[in-house]
């Protein structure tokens, strides 16, 4: 199966339809009715699309196990057809359309199973999405121009050439992935003016100005002291919500001290210097943090 472990939990949700055609208009009454001999179809039929939405991973290998959290069942009656609207809830890290459409083909096929006594000419067709929600394609931000940004590696020993900087080349990999322009990337010493005066200076030309390093407990981890007297707006909610990730899935993250805030018009993050604590980070709020750029110019909370 795909790897879905870095992906965050949102709100999904996919409507699947699937069409059921008799042949008369005895079936249809009969359905209606409620006089079909194996019973009463659309009841049936709805309990075995319940049974079968939960267990969508049994039948579809690459399908990973899903809490569903709502499922609903409708019919639309037009001519010959019954119409099969199956609607899928959850909140989790990737979609239901295959939830819903599994749900959808079983309620169609019971249906058949029950009719074909008294049917020997129905058809099953148009097993199809009709809509999904939740996914990356429901938070695209949209921007006239590319998003700018500046990334510097605070550490003392990096910058003294002892060792070699990967969390910081994370974050690039990452912004690029996210459409975000990284204009200027440097190695800095762990030193609150030099930081300071970093911060000052890109966050005039920048819309993100992103550290990494620094947040832990020793002595020279000074990025939080640094930025924390020049932010205009703590986010902490950005902060918690990286700690919240992090803390999922390794148990010291809690000791980090990431700082999130705006300076102007550019939002500023200090990140963890490790490389899975850069990764994870950026993977905890990109691309959804750059929402901010449209609160920021006064847009709709909505905007994309």
């Amino acid at each position: 199966m795909v790897d879905i472990t870095h992906k965050i939990s949102t709100l999904r949700i996919a409507t699947a339809m699937a069409t059921v055609k008799v042949s008369q208009q005895a079936t249809i009454d009969a359905v209606v009715n409620n006089l079909v001999p194996k019973g009463n179809v659309f009841e049936m039929a709805k309990t075995a699309g319940l049974f079968a939405v939960k267990n969508t991973h049994l039948s579809i290998p690459d399908c990973h196990p899903i809490p569903i959290e709502f499922t609903s069942v409708e019919y639309e009656i037009k001519d010959l057809n019954i119409d099969i609207i199956f609607k899928v809830k959850t909140v989790y890290k990737t979609g239901v359309e295959v939830e819903a459409m599994h749900g959808a083909s079983i309620v169609a096929l019971t249906m058949y199973d029950m009719l074909k006594p008294i049917d020997k000419s129905i058809e099953i067709s148009t097993i199809k999405l009709i809509s999904k929600e939740g996914g990356k394609s429901s938070f695209k931000n949209r921007f006239p121009a590319a998003i700018k940004a500046a990334v510097f590696v605070c550490s003392d020993s990096i910058f003294a050439g002892e060792k070699e900087d990967k969390s910081g080349k994370i974050i690039v990999g990452k912004l690029q992935v996210c459409g975000v322009e990284t204009t200027h990337y440097e190695i800095i010493p762990d030193e609150i003016e030099v930081i300071q005066e970093r911060t000052l200076a890109f966050a005039k030309e920048h819309q993100l100005v992103i550290f990494t390093g620094g947040t832990g407990l020793s002595p020279r981890d000074v990025t939080p002291e640094a930025l924390e007297s020049l932010l205009e707006t703590r986010i902490t909610g950005i902060e918690e919500a990286v700690r919240k990730y992090g803390q999922d899935r390794m148990p010291y993250a809690m000791l980090s001290r990431t700082v999130a805030g705006t300076l102007g018009d550019s939002l500023v993050l200090a990140l963890p210097g490790s490389t899975n604590g850069a990764k994870e980070s950026m993977d905890a709020i990109f691309p959804h943090v750059l929402h901010v750029f449209h609160i920021l110019k006064g847009n709709n909370h909505d905007a994309k």
